[in-house]
């Protein structure tokens, strides 16, 4: 819930993203970043408790129903990455272009430690999304469009 293991894998005299801090939210606002870092993935992050909370989707997030997709949970990061794109520099944690593929608002329906149940309006994703967590690989959650809406 903090930002301190954001802050502690960059250095911000060399990275343009935001140092950011914590501050109440103002909604439920989503991002998906198009990442190409040394691995291409997309970053979808739930803006919640004053901070983003962020998975890494290695092949990206499922648009249709029945595709299911591992999302890896990542430190969170400050609200102001919302709108960030940029390039961070080779060498630095992350180092590759990040491009915003979708934005939007969420409602929650669930929100739990194992299970997230939430439902988009982006400009890309719209419908409900459930995230369910790994129970021997706790970072690890399954990604998919929920069945019934």
């Amino acid at each position: 819930m903090s930002l301190e293991e954001y802050r502690a894998k960059r250095d911000f005299t060399k990275t343009p993203e935001p140092r950011g801090e914590m501050k109440p939210s103002l909604g439920e606002r989503f991002v998906v970043q198009e990442h190409h870092a040394s691995n291409l993935h997309w970053d979808l992050r739930l803006e919640r408790e004053g901070v983003l909370k962020s998975w890494a989707v290695p092949k990206g997030p499922p648009e249709e129903r029945g595709v299911r997709r591992l999302a890896v949970q990542t430190e969170d990061h400050p609200v102001a990455y919302l709108g960030f794109e940029g390039a961070i520099p080779e060498g630095e944690y992350g180092g590759g272009a990040i491009h915003i593929w979708d934005r939007g608002e969420y409602d929650t329906e669930k929100w739990r430690e194992d299970e997230i149940i939430v439902s988009l309006r982006g400009e890309r994703l719209e419908g409900r999304y459930c995230m369910i967590r790994f129970k021997r690989q706790p970072r690890n959650w399954l990604l998919f469009r929920c069945v019934s809406e």
